[in-house]
């Protein structure tokens, strides 16, 4: 779904690129970090009592685990395991 108009989207893109790439990076780890905090609050909110481990498997899964092969997805869980 788009609903932002084409204009505005337009002024926001030119905004964003007259940042640096370490403006626009540092941007993209900031959001990262917020998803992050956003997905292990919902996560504890739904299991309070969950595990470190468990919230960092939870974390993963939400957002890598339908991306990769089982093969794959096996192995980080092993490492985080560990």
């Amino acid at each position: 779904m788009k609903d932002t108009h084409p204009e505005i989207e337009e002024r926001f893109f030119k905004m964003i690129m007259e940042k640096s790439g370490e403006e626009r990076l540092k941007m993209g780890f900031e959001m990262n970090m917020m998803a992050r905090k956003l997905a292990t609050a919902s996560i504890l909110q739904n299991a309070p009592q969950i595990s470190e481990e468990d919230i960092k498997l939870a974390i993963f899964d939400r957002f890598y685990g339908i991306d990769l092969s089982s093969k794959v997805r096996q192995k980080v869980i092993e490492k985080i395991k560990r």
